[in-house]
């Protein structure tokens, strides 16, 4: 095998061993075509001769250099390891002369092949590695939560010299991503990125778009973590991670998996499991190999493989692997699977100490969502005639709100009040008024005869002046004002749905009775209103 990339949904190691002897069966097919093709043309080779290749030089360079690259291969911290290669590379540039001074390139090539043959030597003679680990130790983790206040969720995790910040940001179904892609549109509601600053190997460059690095990784992290994602009927949010990688000594792709993980869980994203990366080393020399957990960037920059697993407790969410020679064996890779097993449970084990659970609630800044399943033939009295209903609900609730075919309405805003105050109004669309109920409504319009009260979210009713008080009213706007808020009793509705309210019924009269005497239909007796009640027969319902 040489290389393999994919996702899964938390399978074991033997099953993902299985899925790639699959492939590889099919690859080989493949393979063999291509030789059929190669052999079929009969192209000559050609030769091609390493034109830095000097042999004197690299003499000279190494008696210039002494042991210093052994003493960098044998020093643990990666800046004092990088502070002797230099040393070393300014002896060696001293040595060969300034007739050589073009060479600058050849000595640093000279100085890596020294260093990568004593790390491997060292490693295969006496089982430690550059930093002094043994094979399997992964190197000191710390986890810190809820470190920037104002986010929705943040983590901050720590491998060694490697430390990752993750960020996450709720939002609506508004927020997600729009794909337009050859075989259609499709939505994203969750995205990772990962950034990669210079500072982080203590470089400094200019700042432009994301590399094909970054993609990469963040791609491979995006996908360990999808898969334990909350479906979006128990969790309607966007969601959006950043990973800022702070420092980097090897594998930041995997300490964003941990970070982006646990920041999602400050937030109180309800994840299935926590997911956690590992990223896995070789060195082979012969028939010795000796594979390696948690790589530094010299291991991978000097060693044969870099193998990332990620995965919860049950299994491997994601996964990537390239080499740097031939190829490998699928016992090897199945010896670099359960090795990374054994070190995932230890990383998570330290994930679930910090933080075992996702947060009870979410962060007052990240939005409030509320989902309601209204009846299909109201869908029209919400959205209104040409969307004027659910545009004056979302200016007016401050808040956004979204309807599906089916009648599924998510409402999303920062302000609780507006959130309940839209919830409750699709809550009355559903609504059918009720004789005898009290409702709060807001006076729509005020006529000579009376002011009209929406009691239910487009359902209108009629109190007429003589419903108004117990006391003569002269004028409507005496007494009520257009926008104003009332109180008011359902009395009847007729076959056509008109509707007759009262806020009369619950007020005391002078003697301190609620509502006054009462006529057997409910109305309350008063003046009769006859026919300048409704001029031209108009309707109450909008």
């Amino acid at each position: 095998i040489t290389m393999v990339e994919g996702e899964s949904k938390e399978v074991d190691e033997d099953t993902l061993i299985a899925a790639i002897a699959f492939g590889h069966a099919a690859i080989r097919e493949i393979c063999q075509l291509q030789d059929r093709l190669i052999a079929t043309l009969k192209k000559p080779l050609r030769e091609y001769e390493l034109s830095f290749a000097d042999a004197d030089l690299e003499a000279k360079i190494a008696e210039a250099i002494g042991d210093d690259i052994v003493r960098a291969a044998r020093t643990p911290e990666k800046q004092e390891r990088n502070l002797i290669r230099k040393a070393a590379a300014v002896k060696a540039m001293a040595a060969i002369g300034e007739e050589n001074a073009d060479k600058a390139k050849f000595v640093s090539e000279v100085l890596d092949k020294k260093l990568k043959a004593e790390m491997r030597k060292r490693l295969i003679a006496e089982n430690t590695r550059i930093d002094g680990r043994d094979p399997k130790t992964i190197r000191q983790i710390t986890i810190e939560t809820r470190i920037l206040p104002r986010p929705h969720g943040s983590a901050l995790f720590t491998r060694g010299q490697t430390q990752a910040l993750g960020v996450c940001t709720l939002g609506s179904k508004f927020d997600e991503q729009r794909i337009d892609a050859l075989e259609g549109n499709y939505f994203r509601r969750f995205m990772l990125h990962y950034n990669f600053p210079s500072f982080s190997t203590g470089e400094t460059k200019r700042q432009m778009g994301p590399s094909r690095r970054e993609i990469g990784h963040g791609n491979l992290a995006e996908r360990s973590i999808s898969v334990v994602l909350p479906e979006w009927d128990a969790f309607p949010y966007t969601i959006r991670v950043v990973s800022e990688v702070l420092e980097s000594n090897g594998s930041s792709s995997m300490a964003t998996v941990c970070a982006a993980s646990l920041s999602l869980m400050d937030a109180g994203v309800p994840l299935k499991r926590p997911v956690a990366g590992i990223a896995m080393g070789l060195v082979k020399e012969g028939d010795q190999a000796v594979i390696l957990s948690d790589i530094l960037g010299d291991e991978d920059a000097l060693g044969d493989m870099d193998f990332k697993v990620a995965g919860t407790r049950e299994g491997i969410t994601a996964f990537q692997m390239d080499i740097k020679i031939q190829g490998i064996s699928l016992d090897l890779m199945r010896r670099a699977l359960q090795q990374a097993h054994e070190g995932r449970a230890h990383i998570l084990g330290l994930m679930e100490t910090a933080l075992p659970s996702a947060s009870p609630q979410l962060s007052d800044f990240a939005p409030k969502i509320v989902r309601v399943s209204l009846d299909q033939d109201k869908i029209g009295l919400l959205i209104g005639p040409g969307g004027k209903n659910i545009r004056e609900l979302a200016k007016r609730t401050e808040c956004t709100v979204d309807v599906d075919d089916d009648g599924t309405v998510v409402v999303c805003g920062l302000n609780v009040d507006g959130v309940r105050d839209a919830y409750e109004h699709v809550m009355g669309l559903m609504m059918e008024p009720e004789v005898g109920k009290i409702y709060r409504g807001r006076i729509t319009r005020i006529v000579d005869f009376g002011a009209f009260v929406e009691i239910l979210p487009g359902r209108e009713g009629l109190m007429h002046i003589s419903n108004i008080s117990h006391e003569r009213v002269q004028r409507v706007d005496d007494v009520v004002k257009l926008g104003e808020y009332v109180e008011v009793k359902l009395l009847a509705v007729d076959p056509m749905g008109k509707m007759d309210l009262s806020r009369k019924a619950l007020l005391p009269d002078k003697d301190g009775v609620i509502g006054g005497t009462q006529s057997s239909e409910g109305r309350t007796r008063g003046p009769s209103r006859g026919g300048d009640r409704r001029p031209g027969g108009g309707g109450h319902r909008r």
